[in-house]
């Protein structure tokens, strides 16, 4: 088991974060970190308690779902993880979760606007939200579909996954990634605190307005810019 022991420990840490950050109940989502040198990814075991985990009991899955190591069974969103790494060689990290803001984004089928600064220290655009699943796709091998119901609106809203890391899957949940675990987790709070400010915004001002553009290009880059200047270099 040494050959993977690398993505197993960063797996079982960034999993663990989930709780700690107030992301899942329960067992209410996941994180898998891929080893692209070897073509695989270290997974959390499906329906197992977080307290329960431990480096040794993620499981390891190929780019095409199969397991390739371990005794438990995979996450059952496995075959939605393995679509992603496939199709998109830039990410390291995948995470799922059910957090209740962004959830409660997904299943009202709407993107999460861009109403203010801390969104746009991360991000330009709104969080995107993808439709509902077509009925076909439901019937059909479902976990795997998802990773394309993620892909295809990407593709069709011309949007690049380098540069938006996140996703709300509509009438489901958000899922994030990045270069690594740790980041897709990051990304992953990031998402759940902007969906809560962006819920308390309309509730005070429904007729809210979007940031402008100028706000938003300010605060992007001067976090991720060519020129930037945030935090220590």
């Amino acid at each position: 088991m040494n050959n993977y022991q690398d993505i197993r420990e960063e797996a079982y840490e960034n999993n663990m974060q989930l709780p700690k950050l107030g992301l899942v109940l329960f067992t209410f989502g996941n994180v898998s970190v891929a080893d692209r040198s070897k073509g695989v990814f270290a997974i959390k075991p499906s329906g197992v308690p977080y307290e329960n985990l431990s480096p040794q009991n993620m499981v390891i899955v190929d780019f095409d779902g199969n397991t390739v190591e371990g005794d438990l069974r995979p996450s059952s969103d496995t075959k939605t993880h393995a679509v992603l790494y496939k199709h998109w060689d830039k990410i390291g990290g995948i995470v799922h979760t059910h957090s209740t803001y962004g959830t409660a984004w997904a299943q009202s089928q709407r993107a999460i606007p861009i109403y203010g600064t801390t969104h746009a220290d991360h991000l330009t655009t709104d969080i995107p939200c993808a439709p509902p699943m077509d009925d076909h796709m439901i019937q059909g091998n479902y976990e795997y579909e998802t990773g394309f119901q993620i892909l295809n609106h990407f593709q069709e809203k011309g949007l690049n996954y380098e540069e938006i890391e996140m996703i709300l899957v509509g009438n489901h949940a958000p899922f994030t990634w990045g270069k690594t675990g740790a980041k897709a987790v990051y990304n992953s709070a990031v998402l759940e605190t902007v969906a809560k400010m962006a819920l308390l915004t309309e509730q005070i001002s429904p007729d809210a307005p979007r940031l402008k553009d100028s706000l938003i290009k300010k605060h992007f880059e001067r976090k991720h810019g060519p020129d930037s200047y945030y935090g220590q270099s």
